[in-house]
């Protein structure tokens, strides 16, 4: 399909490789997730030919990154998460695909481009919530346009910051989850992504920092200890471990995670609650 809105650039485009990976697993017959949606949103942004090589290594970890992140909000907003803000949603369908419960409504924040593309491709698609868009730069006053689209930080929020604070610097990944502490009433939940500095320094990982590079995408923090970072910014962090919810899905560990071959790089993939309870 075409649209006349123009297709994800720079660092945008690596939400396209998020979507491939999805796209392809939903054509499995023993799929982990559903998502009519993916295949759509790569064709209209051009497939993912110039980042070939970053799908074939990272694709699994997206897709069990998917899983697991999915059924963390759903458990969320079982448990009474009425909110859910997905940041920098990218090309994100969850809002579309997955069973919310009724009065969910959905925040998605991202670059306004991203948000119209997306928006564009899926303009026949019904989401499954109450779905809200926040176009906003995350290194701009993002919370204000959250506010003023509806947001209500009385309210426990389910936030889901994935597959982002890799491309900001230490200070903004700071400040970005300083940010979201400050609008996070007693019963929120964080679902977060980020890696270790044994994870950017990998060899095999050297093909994906130079192709990202040409996108403007370079990777600029880690995080060696998520447990005492997350808990430092007012959260209680449980972090996954990636073999064991691959086992647990009837899946090999991805190769670009599994510690018999990259030994202490590590992805860390967590699911954390508010510490404050008042």
């Amino acid at each position: 399909m075409t649209t006349r809105t123009r297709a994800p650039r720079g660092v945008s485009r690596t939400a396209v490789l998020t979507a491939a990976a999805r796209a392809a697993e939903h054509e499995r017959p023993d799929r982990l997730f559903a998502d009519p949606f993916a295949g759509e949103l790569v064709e209209a942004a051009g497939g993912v030919a110039d980042l070939s090589g970053v799908c074939g290594l990272a694709g699994e970890h997206f897709v069990l990154r998917t899983r697991f992140f999915d059924d963390v909000l759903l458990r969320a907003t079982a448990l009474g998460c009425a909110q859910v803000v997905l940041v920098a949603v990218g090309l994100d369908a969850r809002a579309h695909r997955l069973p919310w419960p009724g009065g969910t409504t959905v925040f998605e924040v991202d670059l306004p481009e991203l948000i119209d593309f997306k928006d564009a491709v899926l303009a026949s698609a019904v989401p499954a919530c109450h779905r809200v868009v926040v176009p906003a730069d995350l290194r701009g006053r993002w919370p204000d346009a959250l506010l003023a689209a509806g947001f209500d930080p009385r309210r426990s929020t389910a936030w889901l910051v994935e597959g982002v604070l890799m491309f900001l610097r230490p200070d903004e990944a700071a400040g970005l989850l300083d940010r979201i502490g400050l609008l996070s009433a007693p019963g929120s939940r964080l679902a977060v992504e980020h890696v270790n500095g044994a994870f950017r320094r990998l060899p095999q990982m050297r093909e994906v920092h130079r192709q990202f590079s040409k996108l403007d995408a370079e990777w600029y923090s880690h995080v060696d200890d998520p447990d005492t970072w997350l808990t430092g910014h007012g959260w209680v962090p449980e972090v996954a471990d990636e073999s064991a919810l691959a086992a647990a899905s009837g899946r090999p560990a991805p190769g670009i995670t599994d510690p018999r071959r990259v030994g202490d790089a590590r992805i860390w993939l967590v699911d954390a609650q508010m510490s404050r309870s008042d």
